[in-house]
């Protein structure tokens, strides 16, 4: 199976959604077709399936391995894929661990187990990564969330699982502080052996990038792709000016993708590929619900907005 060796997490890392049929199954051939469309787009470094955006949690092992058997045959030859680890306990994580090395992924998403909040305990925290480090040696990218959630890595802990498994290489930051972020950008991409601060704050993405990580992985690149791209490409050379104007694109997309519920965050970009005619349908799985009329004209305006849809497409697809 296709494996990008020694690849480090860095740059531009779209996370692609995953659609359904109305019986709820995945429709494989629209799935092939997004990876195809995401994928074309110039400057990304991987494509990051089974997480938040392909709707993990409502999927079964083997619906998450099919997933990635399907990624790797329509683009694992182009670029590296990032595989997502969602799993309450370190037996399953090192399982899921386990499978996507098999199955040809460049990179693990470790998010953190639910039912435990780490951040209290740095042993139980570095014991769960180094069960997942002994299944697999792919390269890992830690999912940090907010600390307020209680599921975040406070600075100290995060230090010591970058100490003691080597294998930790990125994070992907939602901590959500700006102060926290740049500490986290300053502190960890200064190590000797550096791990690469990869920003999700894509409701705030330019400012942060600013800050100086050295990537996002983002769900709304799967929309957006081409737009975080050339944003990250303006920012690396510092033309600001040609961010700010990227940025002023972007942001009526981070408006409405990122309103609360954020739950719905990626259940709006279905609704958008949608509107934009590369998505048949935007069926999602429960918990989640379909999107009212005036969410769904809100997402239309403002890919009117950004430039991404006409107003007579708008007006056609109405």
């Amino acid at each position: 199976m296709p494996r990008h060796a020694s690849y480090v997490p860095h740059g531009v890392i779209p996370a692609v959604l995953l659609p359904f049929h109305d019986d709820l199954s995945i429709d494989e051939a629209s799935f092939r077709s997004h990876l195809r469309d995401v994928a074309a787009t110039e400057g990304l470094s991987a494509i990051t399936i089974n997480a938040h955006s392909t709707e993990v949690a409502s999927c079964s092992f083997d619906e998450q391995r099919r997933v990635l058997d399907i990624a790797q045959d329509e683009i694992g030859a182009r670029l590296p894929i990032v595989n997502g680890i969602w799993a309450d306990g370190s037996l399953e994580a090192a399982r899921i661990a386990k499978m996507a090395a098999a199955g040809g992924a460049s990179a693990l998403l470790v998010f953190p187990p639910a039912p435990f909040t780490l951040q209290q305990s740095p042993e139980m925290a570095i014991a769960h990564f180094k069960r997942i480090a002994e299944a697999s040696d792919l390269p890992i990218i830690v999912f940090q969330y907010p600390l307020a959630t209680g599921q975040g890595y406070p600075r100290d802990t995060l230090l010591k699982m970058c100490e003691q498994v080597p294998t930790i290489r990125a994070i992907k930051d939602w901590s959500g502080n700006v102060p926290q972020h740049e500490m986290q950008i300053r502190t960890l991409q200064g190590l000797p052996r550096p791990v690469n601060v990869l920003t999700t704050h894509s409701a705030w993405l330019f400012s942060s990038l600013v800050l100086g990580c050295n990537g996002l992985l983002s769900g709304s690149g799967s929309v957006i792709a081409d737009l975080q791209a050339q944003l990250f490409r303006a920012v690396q050379r510092n033309d600001l000016g040609e961010a700010k104007r990227l940025n002023d694109r972007i942001y009526p997309t981070a408006r409405v993708f990122y309103a609360e519920p954020w739950a719905d965050m990626h259940n709006r970009m279905k609704e958008a590929l949608v509107l934009l005619g590369r998505l048949p349908r935007a069926v999602v799985r429960p918990p989640l619900v379909k999107l009212s009329r005036a969410e769904i004209d809100r997402i239309r305006a403002a890919l009117v907005e950004a430039g991404l849809l006409s107003t007579k497409a708008s007006r056609d697809a109405a």
